[in-house]
């Protein structure tokens, strides 16, 4: 039996969904294999996990520039040294883990979890595979940490994949550009039908699902304003407004769409674990470019406007998917009335942005993942 432990942390949701996605389809697809889901930063240090989790979403939340500096000076200088330095110390408390569970492989959906296991190899103090995921659509320079430790590099398309091989040397036979890991659940065949009657949506319009902001609710004035100009643009469309765990944003959402009168026509929800269903009848989707919605509508061949993206990954993000013709950003200065106005009534142009996406999207990238790791097969898989 094969053990495998699946790092995560608890900075944002994508590295979890990421570690879930992986754990189930090893679950359901390798049946000599044990798996161990664990948050890495939390067992080491659970004050520390706390502190620096909460400190992460009030940041993000309240400061987003701040965490755009704290991004960009982890990547190198004195606070890339600390971190480093931390995670040595930490990886001795890791230490106890690998001495009690004696894993085989270890996959870390987050760097953290990664250089400290790379640490431990150094060492020699353990022996196993490490696999390395990253969530993003760019690198940072914390993935690398201890990379020659690293066996497997996960990422999510070519261009990134030829970043690392140009980055200190990192043989090209141990990254692959196989996307980001994504719920088996959006591999699905829905039907459209129910779905929208389900939600009581008009069949015969094309739908607009614009996300909130989630539990940041970013930028949440001109998020509302934003949502207005949908609404007053939609003349073919009809809208789904999910605003997730953020009360105050679900509340603005149902007074603005009660002060437009338009409540036939756009459905707010708060939160809701049915985004592959409404995905599925999707034509557009209004977001801000985390890893795991972006490879979610990527897989879904949805056009996508961009909105409040967080300065450093997700600012990196969003510069990636433009430049690839699969997305707008909405800055702050835009003139955001003209772009919408002129994206909803350009028929041609969603068009081509969906037609980018199937260049993009990497719907099986699950199970190329487990299957490089787990079957030896790394050979047969097609770097595209």
């Amino acid at each position: 039996m094969k053990k495998i432990l699946i790092f995560y942390a608890s900075y944002g949701g994508g590295h979890l969904s990421a570690a879930n996605s992986i754990n189930q389809y090893i679950n359901d697809n390798f049946k000599d294999c044990e798996t161990k889901l664990v948050d890495c930063m939390l067992y080491v240090n659970k004050p520390f996990n706390k502190i620096s989790t909460t400190a992460y979403k009030e940041m993000a939340k309240k400061f987003p520039w701040a965490w755009g500096e704290v991004y960009s000076h982890s990547q190198q200088g004195p606070l890339a040294h600390i971190s480093n330095t931390s995670n040595k110390l930490m990886a001795r408390k890791l230490f106890k883990l690998f001495e009690e569970y004696k894993p085989d492989v270890v996959i870390s959906t987050h760097p953290f979890g990664s250089q400290m296991v790379s640490y431990l190899k150094r060492k020699s103090l353990i022996n196993c595979k490490l696999a390395t995921i990253m969530t993003d659509f760019a690198p940072h320079m914390q993935w690398l940490v201890g990379n020659e430790y690293v066996d497997y590099f996960f990422v999510a398309h070519e261009k990134m994949r030829q970043e690392l091989i140009n980055y200190n040397g990192i043989p090209e036979n141990k990254i692959f550009a196989t996307g980001i890991p994504l719920s088996n659940r959006f591999l699905k065949h829905f039907n459209k039908d129910i779905i929208k009657e389900n939600f009581d949506l008009n069949p015969k319009k094309r739908v607009i699902l614009f996300f909130g902001g989630g539990e940041f609710g970013l930028g949440r004035e001109r998020t509302i304003k934003i949502l207005k100009s949908f609404i007053r643009n939609c003349i073919d469309y009809q809208i789904v407004a999910i605003s997730g765990k953020n009360e105050k944003m679900l509340e603005e959402f149902s007074n603005l769409v009660e002060s437009e009168n338009a409540s036939d026509f756009v459905k707010v929800l708060g939160f809701t674990n049915q985004v592959p269903e409404l995905m599925s009848v999707s034509d557009l989707v209004v977001t801000k470019p985390g890893g795991l919605t972006t490879t979610e509508s990527l897989a879904s061949g949805l056009p996508i406007v961009i909105i409040n993206p967080i300065p450093g990954q997700e600012e990196e993000n969003a510069e990636f998917l433009e430049n690839s013709g699969v997305a707008i950003w909405i800055k702050k200065k835009d003139n955001y009335e003209k772009i919408i106005s002129e994206l909803l009534s350009d028929n041609a142009k969603l068009k081509q942005m969906k037609l980018n996406t199937k260049l993009l999207a990497k719907k099986n990238s699950t199970r190329d993942i487990c299957n490089i790791i787990l079957s030896n097969s790394d050979v047969l898989y097609t770097r595209k």
